[in-house]
């Protein structure tokens, strides 16, 4: 909560809200996979299977599959704790299954998929930005495999097909937008702000201006990652980002009334 705060609170002091500086593009997510047999299973070939996603912090967004039985509810762990659960019972009332493909113990391997509407357990559009698709596997007591793919939710689809494993061959990931929920980016003619090179392969930006008083430079999730205040006579800034991991960023120019925004997209 306190976080949460903090974030609108710095928002807010550059003259926006958490909405109008961070996207929230709706739309779908395809996932599907084929599972590779292992051998020996607990019994012929059962085996158990659940899958989540997770944000760039690592922060649980929404489960999606749960193949377990009451003899097996100790064998996904991992999907088991993330979901708000024990890691020994993946089947009770406190693990999180909103939205989740729920089944028995599976007893052949085969090819499973879900999809994703880009929302989080209350139901609204979560932030655009890089996200994790987690899928735990076990077939036998120590027999067990967690795999994680990522994949970036935003107003561009994203198709991958990444190679097969031990564990699953056949991966696919599309991530399908179907339209933006929040604001880019604003383009009042108040303050016209250019940020260049966009995009950017060195983390050095050049930001061009009329007037402002503070510049900020917020990540998808709202934190503020840049911050520098701007002298009287000065029209452009150069700003250094490279320390930055690669992904979406928004430059905010204000001054006490009012501000402008860019995104901008780091590729280093």
């Amino acid at each position: 909560m306190n976080k949460n705060i903090l974030k609108l609170s710095l928002a807010l002091f550059a003259g926006l809200s958490i909405n109008s500086a961070i996207a929230q593009t709706a739309g779908t997510l395809n996932f599907s996979f084929t599972e590779v047999a292992h051998s020996p299973c607990y019994s012929a070939n059962k085996h158990v299977v659940g899958a989540w996603i997770t944000n760039s912090a690592g922060t649980y967004i929404k489960s999606k599959l749960r193949y377990a039985g009451g003899g097996t509810s100790d064998h996904l762990p991992a999907f088991a704790t993330a979901a708000g659960g024990s890691s020994g019972n993946c089947l009770s009332s406190s693990v999180n299954v909103v939205d989740c493909t729920t089944g028995s113990t599976l007893t052949s391997f085969g090819n499973r998929s879900f999809t994703w509407n880009g929302t989080g357990t209350n139901g609204a559009v979560v932030p655009d930005g890089v996200y994790t698709i987690h899928i735990q596997t076990t077939w036998t007591h120590g027999g067990t495999s967690t795999r994680t793919y990522t994949f970036t939710k935003g107003a561009t689809n994203d198709v991958q097909s990444p190679a097969a494993n031990t564990d699953f061959s056949g991966v696919s990931i599309n991530w399908t937008p179907t339209n933006t929920t929040g604001i880019e980016e604003n383009s009042s003619s108040y303050n016209e702000i250019s940020v260049y090179p966009n995009p950017n392969n060195t983390g050095i930006f050049t930001v061009a201006f009329e007037q402002a008083k503070t510049l900020k430079v917020l990540n998808t999730l709202g934190d503020v990652v840049y911050s520098e205040k701007i002298t009287n006579n000065a029209s452009n800034l150069s700003v250094d980002l490279s320390q930055l991991q690669n992904g979406v960023y928004f430059f905010v120019i204000a001054d006490d009334q009012k501000s402008t925004s860019r995104k901008v997209i780091l590729n280093k």
